[in-house]
């Protein structure tokens, strides 16, 4: 009987002794936010399981458990009615810790009901993160008061916006293309009422799918797939595993299977990943995934570690559980379950969400604020020297040379001000840009807060050799152009406020609300000991310069608490402000000084150049040497920035004492000569802020030395780059920065932007356009290589040939060029004329330089090869927009028709202007009106990987008679290839004329040395050509690209080693 009484005194000290224990644990004050808009009905299971975590480990909201009823913010069931409530999300998180993104999805009217089978479509109640309760959230994690945000699946996804999700996933550090899944045991829906109704709406009977698989649906393009078990993937379901990270973080190397619904998202940095998701496919599951881009392995956790607060992702709904215990208050309780419900459905919740919500918990109980105010009385870590520029590098002043890039905001389908380069692109750019041996970046303007992490992040792994930014503060163009008033008021507010946004971003500080045109997000990262500098402003308008001059003549000089001016201009006065305003915002908000430049360039530099032939470049000046430090700002100092290129304005073509200005090779430099006079003519050391050449096939200026704007390989393009950057070095300039890293799609050049359609710029590549190609970094795909090798080719096949003809006639395209792939045995003896209609109603169909054949079509250009590489593209005189827009419209050249006349059976080389008329003071003379043929063709090898790749090569054509040609869209005027938009009747509709066509209609004539015909696709009849075949594609408004490295980028890559 004693054994019994010590048996039930043991087992009662077992059950209390755990209750006891958890009783005497203090309770953890915490304040949770907990965001849950998908709560239809009184089980509130999408935060539940989250609810009685907070419970269990005794953390309290005022005192009290958390009331998993009415502890949360989002929708309110009221199942007896069958409606939901909303207790909106707070507007002030200030007293909150923690904020818990349970679910955003929403109620649904289908919800309310009790079905049988979930998933039916039908009309929101509620449902979304909007954005103003995301910049709520955002405000609180802002704050320098440590916070953390846990968000699951379903927080961003449908029916969130685009603008939300993009800047919740920016903050989360992940990337989601719009798929998700969800394994189940039974694909058939008759068996399994788990199948969502919208499955068997869209599907139907036409379902044949049975046994296990996933169901992945991608939310964007609402694609469905289906892995089939033992098809697609070997084994059951999928599982949750801790990554080495994870492994560490958590000290556990658990895993557990996950029974529901799943994002698939990859981190923006693959260490970020805690714990992955592990599937186990087949080949041929590998092979579908890969043909629909989706990652075979993608996280299931992401962390990010920021500077006031902790975010995490769960890539799934994790704390969903259909019932947790009514018991919480024993200690221990969890691990009981883990091992009891170790087969049950809510395994994963006890095995793997538990102990994961445990440690980050923890986490954030220790996580310590690091204050970002400096409190040294040291507080800068670059200066100006003398003529050097110096950093502060592990306690000692080392002196740089500025071999960098600038980078612009353009990317493939996205204007500037959309802010579209993602942070992983960032990234990989700022690794390449380090392998390139170059140490700055300058930029413009506020970039997305991708920019600045991806910075931090490269950095931090590799302080021995850190990126350095030299950062712009962008002012209104359009104000300072309309006004031609650098004080103009609503302009000059929104410069300084501007300011004052960009020392709080640089510092981590900072929110930026969307605003069309603009970056904006959550600035969280303080990247501002690696900003060595400001570069304010842009390259001034000179008649804005005089106008501000003249306005204020009156102003006397600036006396301010960093700047002073002497002598200067009212405009000069206004940038000393300027200069002071920033210096003194960042200096009392943070301690902190770095040295200050403006940004200028020849046309308003401080020297004189009688010899330009243009008045506005050469109006006005804007000198740094009136501007000058005071107090503190004395020890970083002061440079002077400059953009310098070698063939605009025109004196470096024309101005007699830098032309014989003899450079350090013993060569006549005129871009030497002027640096040289540049540097004697400052006090301060001078930076090249940009320098470039594009390796595009259009050109806008010609230099003397064949440092032309444009018409440039890339092999021309880095040679000469690297001769300039010798220039600038041996000038003993501070250094030089690229224009630009990467290729701008979005941009026009002045000899070119009357042809396209403005508003399409960056959905297509414009060979023409040679501001579009400053970039070190292509995104030009080249679908065909241009090589002879016609392997690749899985374009269009036209009149009935096949490869494995003995005449082969072919099309493809992509967003720079239409292609064509001809063979044929009549080569050996003949040249072929392609025939292109591109648009209705117009062209000719006859052409002189063909005897004796008609036209079915009006043919509007001819490609002219020939194989000894005199070849043109030749455009019917009536649709030439050259000869129309400086012929007839501008009577700057005189027109080729005497009188207007289509179909006239003329055909003219197609040219560009250079130049128009000029004037040049010192000689008293006037040069002629300038062009030059781009319509000529350039034979050679186009293929990258090619050892005599030639970036500006047209057509290939081989010893066993293969011709593969690319010709430019903007070549046979295409506006807009993207939306097959081409220019229409100029003399009837004017310079804007465009149409819309469905088709263009493609034939080829094969002629002799007399230019008679003897070959024809189609065939000729009775000296008649039959009507063209129509030849199409698809339009688009995401276009592909693929990014690759420039021939330059290689050869800047050895010079920067030398420097």
């Amino acid at each position: 009987m004693k054994r019994i009484y010590v048996g039930v005194i043991i087992l009662l000290f077992l059950i209390i002794t755990p209750i006891v224990l958890w009783y005497l644990e203090d309770d953890k004050p915490l304040n949770v936010a907990i965001l849950d808009k998908t709560v239809p009905n009184e089980t509130y299971r999408e935060h539940l399981g989250v609810n009685w975590f907070l419970n269990h480990y005794k953390y309290t909201l005022d005192g009290q458990p958390y009331d998993v009823e009415n502890d949360y913010y989002g929708t309110l069931p009221k199942e007896k009615t069958k409606q939901v409530t909303e207790k909106n999300f707070p507007t002030d998180y200030s007293n909150y810790d923690v904020i818990y993104l349970a679910d955003t999805y929403g109620v649904y009217k289908d919800d309310l009901y009790e079905e049988k089978r979930l998933g039916q479509r039908s009309e929101k109640i509620v449902g979304g993160l909007e954005m103003e309760e995301w910049q709520s959230i955002v405000a609180r994690l802002a704050n320098k008061k440590k916070s953390m945000l846990i968000a699951e699946y379903n927080t961003f996804a449908s029916p969130t916006s685009e603008a939300v999700r993009k800047e919740l996933q920016d903050y989360l550090g992940i990337s989601w293309s719009g798929w998700i899944g969800r394994y189940f045991d039974e694909l058939d829906y008759h068996k399994n009422l788990e199948i969502p109704q919208w499955v068997i709406d869209e599907h139907g009977d036409n379902w044949p799918y049975k046994g296990g698989g996933f169901l992945l649906f991608n939310e964007k393009t609402e694609k469905l797939l289906v892995l089939e078990l033992d098809k697609h993937v070997k084994t059951e379901g999928i599982q949750v595993q801790f990554t080495k990270k994870g492994e560490k973080f958590f000290n556990s190397s658990a895993s557990a299977d996950y029974g529901y619904w799943f994002d698939i998202i990859t981190p923006k940095y693959k260490e970020d990943a805690l714990a992955n998701y592990e599937w186990d496919l087949t080949q041929e599951g590998i092979k579908l995934l890969t043909e629909n881009n989706i990652p075979e392995q993608f996280a299931a956790i992401v962390s990010q570690n920021k500077q006031y607060t902790t975010s995490y992702y769960f890539a799934g709904d994790f704390n969903d559980v259909s019932r947790a215990p009514s018991l919480y208050k024993i200690k221990g309780l969890p691990t009981i379950y883990k091992y009891a419900e170790k087969f049950a459905d809510s395994s994963f919740y006890w095995s793997i969400y538990i102990p994961v919500m445990h440690k980050i918990f923890d986490e954030f109980e220790h996580k310590e604020i690091r204050e970002t105010v400096n409190t040294e009385t040291f507080n800068y870590n670059a200066r100006i020297q003398g003529q050097s520029f110096e950093v502060l590098k592990d306690g000692k002043w080392k002196p740089i040379v500025f071999k960098g890039v600038n980078i612009g905001m353009g990317k493939p389908g996205a204007f500037p001000g959309e802010a579209a380069i993602t942070e992983e692109e960032y990234y990989q750019w700022f690794q390449q840009i380090a392998e390139m041996n170059a140490n700055t970046i300058r930029v413009y303007t506020l970039h997305p807060p991708g920019f600045y992490r991806a910075l931090a992040k490269y950095n931090e792994k590799n302080l021995d050799k850190p990126l350095y930014i030299l950062h712009g503060v962008w002012i209104n163009e359009e104000g300072l152009a309309e006004s031609l008033d650098a004080y103009n008021e609503e302009t000059l507010k929104d410069f300084q406020l501007e300011m004052k946004r960009m020392v709080d971003v640089i510092h981590g500080n900072m929110y930026v609300e969307p605003k069309v045109g603009h970056a904006s997000g959550l600035y969280d990262v303080d990247v501002s000991k690696y900003v060595i500098g400001w570069v304010l402003g842009i390259e001034w308008y000179p008649q804005m310069v005089v106008g501000t001059n003249e306005k204020h003549a009156t102003i006397g000089q600036y006396n301010g608490t960093y700047f002073e001016t002497k002598n200067a201009t009212p405009f000069e006065h206004w940038l000393a402000e300027q200069m002071d305003l920033i210096t003194v915002y960042e200096k009392d908000k943070y301690n902190w000084l770095r040295p200050m430049s403006f940004t200028n360039w020849v046309t308003t530099d401080l020297l004189k150049h009688p010899s330009e032939p243009s008045e506005d470049e050469d109006l006005v000046g804007v000198n740094p040497n009136v501007i000058f430090t005071k107090g503190e700002m004395q020890s970083p100092g002061q440079f002077a920035s400059y953009h310098v290129y070698p063939y605009y304005p025109d004196f470096f073509n024309f101005d007699k004492d830098y032309l014989n200005y003899v450079d350090f090779r013993g060569n006549k430099n005129s871009y030497a000569g002027y640096l040289k006079e540049l540097h004697e003519a400052h006090r301060m050391p001078v930076l090249i802020a940009e320098f470039g050449i594009p390796a595009s096939r259009g050109k806008t200026h010609e230099n003397v030395y064949g440092w032309n704007q444009g018409q440039m390989s890339e092999q021309a393009q880095g040679e000469t780059l690297q001769h300039l950057f010798e220039d600038i070095m041996h000038e003993n300039l501070l250094g030089g920065l690229v224009f630009t890293w990467q290729d701008e799609w979005f941009k026009r050049t002045w000899n070119t932007m009357d042809y396209d359609d403005p508003n399409r710029r960056p959905f297509w590549s414009n060979a023409q356009t040679n501001e579009q190609q400053f970039g070190l970094l292509s995104f030009d795909r080249f679908k065909v290589k241009v090589d002879g090798n016609t392997e690749e080719w899985k374009g269009t096949q036209l009149y009935d040939t096949t490869p494995s003809d003995s005449t082969d006639f072919a099309v493809d395209y992509d967003e720079k060029y239409l292609y064509f792939k001809m063979k044929s045995d009549v080569l050996q003896k003949a040249s072929p004329r392609i025939l292109l209609d591109v648009v209705p109603e117009q062209g000719n169909t006859s052409a002189i330089s063909i005897k004796d054949m008609k036209f079915s079509n009006g043919v509007d250009f001819i490609v002219e090869l020939n194989k000894d590489g005199n070849s043109h593209m030749i455009i019917d005189e009536y649709y030439d927009f050259y000869d129309y827009f400086y012929g007839y419209r501008l009577k700057m050249i005189p027109p080729r028709m005497a009188a207007v006349t289509k179909n006239s059976g003329n055909f003219a080389p197609i040219y560009y202007v250079l130049n128009k008329q000029l004037y040049l003071p010192e000689q008293n003379i006037t040069t002629d009106f300038s062009s030059y043929e781009t319509g000529k063709l350039l034979q050679g090898n186009a293929n990258p990987e090619s050892n005599d790749y030639n970036s500006l090569v047209d057509y290939t054509w081989t010893e066993n008679n293969v011709i593969e040609l690319r010709i430019p869209w903007l070549l046979i005027q295409s506006k807009d290839p993207s939306q097959r938009e081409f220019m229409g009747d100029l003399y009837k509709n004017g310079e804007k004329a465009s149409v819309k066509v469905d088709n263009i209609f493609i034939g080829a004539l094969f002629v002799d040395k007399e230019g008679k015909v003897i070959q024809s696709l189609p065939e000729a009849k009775n000296h008649v050509l039959p009507p063209l075949t129509a030849y199409s594609w698809e339009t688009w408004d995401a276009p592909k690209y693929q990014e690759r490295l420039k021939q330059s980028y290689f050869i800047l890559q050895k010079l920067f080693k030398e420097y």
